[in-house]
């Protein structure tokens, strides 16, 4: 050990880029567990999770299994809904 902070003191340039190299390393590790942990390895944040369904609309006539879901339609559906606890929508959206 003495001899390698010895080299280590001595060769400041390599001592250096060997501490960003271990300090970048370290926090993308830190980074994608992180979002990993919070996608995948969590909870979701719902009392019984196995009781989730999706609602989806579909047009047979154009030939397309999912459209999505039109606010209107979502609004109408929670207005009506006789068979679930409660209802709630999210959008998914790429760029």
């Amino acid at each position: 050990m003495r001899f390698a902070l010895r080299q280590l003191l001595k060769n400041w340039g390599f001592t250096g880029l060997a501490v960003l190299t271990l300090a970048l390393g370290i926090s993308g590790s830190v980074v994608i567990f992180s979002v990993f942990n919070a996608l995948f390895l969590r909870p979701l944040p719902f009392q019984d999770a196995r009781r989730l369904v999706n609602l989806d609309e579909v047009a047979p006539k154009w030939n397309l299994e999912y459209t999505g879901v039109c606010y209107d339609d979502f609004f109408e559906w929670r207005a009506q809904n006789r068979t679930f606890d409660s209802m709630g929508v999210r959008e998914d959206s790429s760029f």
